[in-house]
């Protein structure tokens, strides 16, 4: 049995005169940078692990699975958006009960153009399958898919963060709801005949029922590109009332995952490559020792050739009702954070987000919260709104965030919950580590050049208090021009922020006719102080401060850029850098790793080269540029496909 399991026992924190309880977490590893590949003969292939969790006596307040995905040291990183499940398969050991529980779905990115060293990690809370989630356990990675799998794949690892203390609810049972792919769009058999309603009794002793659902839309059927394509709406009926109505949609332009090799940008039915699902939750009254009726139903839809399915999973967990009346916990910092999901809105200089969760059964109406970043002194703030129980809310710290150049350590206590003690004190304290954010002249030089499609972007930049420094509107920009905006800035935390509204970024090579644009910010000496990604999907932020001590300018610092990726005789390569250096451009062919073509300029700063490839017949390439010898750029070519 192979398992790796880890004890932290985080001890007391004094903040300020307040003592944040200890808290003792569990840590189960089931999977440890497993090699995953595809098997083209079957489209699916299983990979197995057993982790010993608590036992069933042990209270466990929550817990969290992180699922960290990188290339494998023998094989390159795999390139498709496949749909692959993770799984309770076994509990009780290998003689134990066979479950298939879906406790997570992970979209795969489109990993062909990331290096060795790249890595990436998502995390959902299943805290609702703690029933199950105990004694030894057979974790099961599905992964799908039919691409070669003899030198591309996955290193994935799967964790369970467990968090002992007294349940917010006490699971009583869990059921399977749904767990199935549903043909959608075939008139001869519709989809209400498979995705039928489902009863249930309630326990004695449970006073909710919790719906936790997770649907994605796959196919391309004809004529509306369904299911990955088409936005449809889905209905939940509880007991025959809708209690909830809205479009299985996701709009992937802003992904933290970014750029990937692939069509990233482009939204998709409930998903995203690229992405570990989130459930959606449905707490539902019910009456003990009744019988309720679950149902879901899909819009209306008929196609001439259905292929679409929606891949629906559905547990019903009954509890016990919550004995603590205003309990909030801080789920996550969002900012400041160094976490890869978190990546867009970080490094933040001002702003401080927070995650918080009502477990209590009063509506939170107020909260007193205690900030900062440990080493400074710390900031209070009164918040009020409204969070139901079992709701979650996004709350914003209003002020600079202090840091050091260094690693450093943001925590987030709630003091007081509607004015009183909070009923569990355990988890109102969270710290995150984060990475200070940079520090700029107060003169910078925004550089652009827009792509064919300017139309698409605007840009704004603010200041901790949310006035406006410099902005330029939607309509105001030209195309294939190059704007160079001045910015005299004093002392203190900025956030510029850069949009497209089509969520295709400043170039995407499925967007031929929008070509290539860019973006980096200046010094007054024309040195980079930081390039942005042009393949950025619905934009960037970059969030900065001024404080007479700028950071100093990273010499070896490049902006490379090659486009288009998708061509049938040309592509053009754009450097500019720091400093003048040799450069090694190589064309490379995929797979293979064949060297085709080496091209070697000496004393180079700043150009742009031209490659034609019409001598090669059609395929895959990359291209890989050496700045004195360290690789520093690896990008994907399709040619004539």
């Amino acid at each position: 049995m192979k398992n790796i399991i880890r004890l932290f026992v985080v001890g007391l924190l004094v903040i300020h005169g307040f003592t944040a309880r200890a808290v003792d977490t569990l840590h189960v590893t089931t999977h440890k940078r497993a090699t995953v590949v595809t098997d083209p003969a079957k489209g699916y292939k299983l990979y197995k692990q057993w982790g010993v969790f608590p036992k069933a006596d042990v209270p466990i307040r929550k817990i969290m699975m992180r699922v960290k995905f990188g290339c494998p040291d023998s094989m390159r990183c795999a390139d498709w958006d496949y749909m692959d499940r993770i799984s309770i398969a076994r509990t009780g050991g290998l003689n134990g009960k066979v479950q298939d529980f879906e406790i997570g779905r992970m979209l795969t990115p489109y990993g062909g153009a990331f290096g060795k060293d790249w890595n990436f990690e998502w995390e959902v809370d299943v805290t609702d399958f703690a029933l199950l989630l105990r004694d030894s356990v057979e974790i099961e990675y599905k992964h799908t898919g039919y691409e070669p799998n003899t030198d591309r794949g996955w290193a994935i690892t799967v964790e369970f963060d467990l968090i002992k203390g007294k349940p917010a609810y006490e699971p009583i049972a869990i059921q399977k709801i749904y767990d199935n792919s549903y043909r959608y769009g075939d008139n001869i058999k519709p989809l209400e005949h498979t995705l039928k309603p489902v009863s249930f009794v309630a326990s004695a002793n449970a006073s909710l029922a919790r719906l936790r659902l997770v649907q994605t839309g796959h196919g391309m059927d004809e004529p509306d590109g369904c299911g990955e394509f088409c936005n449809k709406y889905r209905e939940i009926w509880f007991d025959g009332k809708l209690i909830d109505k809205r479009s299985i949609w996701k709009e992937c332009g802003d992904n933290p995952l970014y750029p990937q090799a692939g069509t990233w940008v482009i939204d998709r039915a409930n998903w995203c490559p690229g992405n570990l699902m989130q459930p959606d939750l449905f707490d539902l009254k019910v009456n003990a020792g009744k019988e309720h009726l679950i149902e879901a139903r899909m819009q209306n839809y008929v196609s001439s050739k259905p292929s679409a399915d929606e891949v629906i999973s559905a547990y019903l967990i009954q509890y016990r009702e919550t004995g603590a009346r205003d309990d909030a916990a801080v789920e996550d910092i969002l900012v400041p954070s160094s976490k890869p999901i978190f990546s867009r809105q970080n490094p933040a200089a001002s702003n401080a987000v927070i995650r918080v969760k009502n477990l209590g059964a009063n509506n939170i109406t107020s909260l007193d919260i205690s900030y900062g970043t440990n080493g400074f002194k710390r900031k209070l703030f009164k918040w009020n709104g409204i969070v139901e129980p079992a709701k979650t809310a996004s709350i914003t710290l209003p002020g600079t965030i202090d840091f050091r150049s260094a690693d450093n350590i943001f925590t987030a206590d709630i003091i007081k919950t509607n004015g009183k003690k909070d009923s569990y004190r355990s988890d109102n304290s969270v710290n995150s580590r984060f990475h200070g954010p940079a520090l700029v002249a107060d003169t910078l030089v925004f550089y652009l050049q827009t792509n064919n499609q300017p139309e698409q972007n605007s840009y704004i930049l603010k200041n901790h208090s949310g006035r406006t420094i410099k902005e330029r509107t939607l309509g105001s920009l030209k195309a294939n021009t190059i704007y160079r905006d001045t910015l005299i800035l004093e002392k203190g935390a900025y956030t510029f922020a850069f949009t497209d509204t089509a969520g295709d970024g400043l170039e995407l090579w499925f967007n031929r006719k929008g070509g290539r644009g860019l973006a980096r910010f200046e010094n007054t000496k024309g040195q980079i102080v930081k390039t942005f990604e042009s393949d950025s999907g619905s934009g960037w932020e970059f969030n900065f401060a001024v404080n007479g001590r700028p950071d100093p300018i990273d010499k070896d610092e490049v902006s490379i850029g090659l486009y288009p990726t998708r061509t049938q005789d040309k592509t053009t390569l754009d450097y500019f850098a720091n400093k003048k250096a040799e450069i090694l451009v190589r064309l490379v062919a995929d797979p293979g790793g064949q060297v085709l073509e080496s091209h070697r300029y000496n004393d180079v700063k700043e150009g742009v080269f031209t490659f034609n490839l019409e001598h090669y017949s059609k395929g895959r390439f990359y291209m890989q540029v050496f700045v004195n010898g360290e690789q520093k750029f690896n990008k994907r070519i399709r040619f004539k496909e």
